[in-house]
C-alpha cells in the first residue's frame, strides 16, 4: 500500500510543485489550502501517513492546526516554511512538529526526510503492536501501581490519586516507559530513540513532553526527577 502524504499550503504553486514531487515517488497525495479545509479532510476519514504543512495561511495558522491535529492524531508532522528564524523553529517543535524544514527545500533532503518519519512511525506501530501481543500472550501485568499513581496498559489510562488524567498517546508511551524502568536514569536522546524512534527530529521535544507530563501528574508528589547533566529518571514508590 502507498503511503499517503497531505500537504497544507495556500500557495497553489507549491502545491502543485510537491504534488507532483512526491506522486512521481509513489506516494499519493492530497491538498489543501488553508487549515480549516486541511481539518475537513482530516475529520471527514482522509487519512495520511505525513502530513507536510506551511505556517503562515490565511485564516488558521499552521501552528494552529499543528496543535489540532496533535490533539487527535498521531501522525508525524513536518513544517514546510519560510520562516527560517530559530525561534520559529522552537515554536514548531513545542507545539508537536516532528521536523522544520525551510524554503526555499532541497529536494532530495526533503525526500530523504519524509522516508525518513514515514520508517519511524511504522516502526513505532509495529514496536506498539508487537510489545501489546507479548504482554497478552505472557499474562504480563497491565496495571503499574505506585504511591498515588496507576498507569492502566491496556486502556491507556491513567489515575492519580484515584482521579483520571487526560494524556495524550505520546504522554501515555513516555510515562509507560519511564515507570516501566523505574530508577534509571535515561538521556533525552535515549528516551527519543525508545519513544519516538530513531529519524530527524528535536530533542526539545522530549523536554516539552516531561514538562507536560509534570503538569498534569505532578500535585502532592513528584515521580519524574531532573538528573542535572545527565536526564531524567521515574522515581514513583511501587505498591
Amino acid at each position: 500500500m502507498k503511503d499517503h502524504v497531505l500537504i497544507v499550503d495556500d500557495n497553489e504553486e507549491i502545491l502543485e510543485l510537491l504534488e507532483d514531487i512526491l506522486g512521481s515517488e509513489g506516494y499519493d497525495v492530497s491538498t489543501a489550502q488553508s487549515s480549516e479545509q486541511a481539518l475537513e479532510l482530516l475529520k471527514s476519514g482522509t487519512k495520511p501517513n505525513l502530513i507536510l504543512l506551511d505556517i503562515m495561511m490565511p485564516g488558521m495558522s499552521g501552528y494552529e492546526l499543528c496543535s489540532q491535529i496533535r490533539r487527535e492524531w498521531e501522525l508525524p508532522i513536518l513544517f514546510l516554511s519560510a520562516k527560517g528564524k530559530a525561534v520559529d523553529k522552537v515554536v514548531g517543535f513545542e507545539i508537536g512538529a516532528d521536523d522544520y524544514i525551510t524554503k526555499p527545500f532541497d529536494t532530495e533532503e526533503l525526500l530523504a526526510r519524509i522516508r525518513a518519519h514515514l520508517r519511524r512511525y511504522e516502526r513505532i506501530r509495529r514496536h506498539s503492536e508487537e510489545a501489546a501481543e507479548k504482554e497478552t500472550s505472557a499474562s504480563s501485568i497491565t496495571v503499574l501501581k505506585f504511591k498515588g499513581l496507576e498507569i492502566h496498559k491496556e486502556t491507556y489510562s491513567v489515575y492519580v490519586n484515584d482521579q483520571k488524567i487526560d494524556l495524550s498517546t505520546k504522554e501515555f508511551q513516555l510515562l509507560t516507559f519511564l515507570a516501566e524502568n523505574a530508577g534509571i536514569v535515561f538521556t533525552r536522546e535515549q528516551i527519543y530513540d525508545r519513544v519516538w524512534g530513531y529519524g530527524y527530529g528535536s530533542l526539545n521535544t522530549v523536554t516539552v513532553h516531561i514538562k507536560n507530563l509534570r503538569e498534569k501528574l505532578e500535585t502532592d508528589r513528584q515521580f519524574i526527577k531532573t538528573q542535572w547533566g545527565t536526564g531524567y529518571v521515574f522515581i514513583g514508590e511501587k505498591v
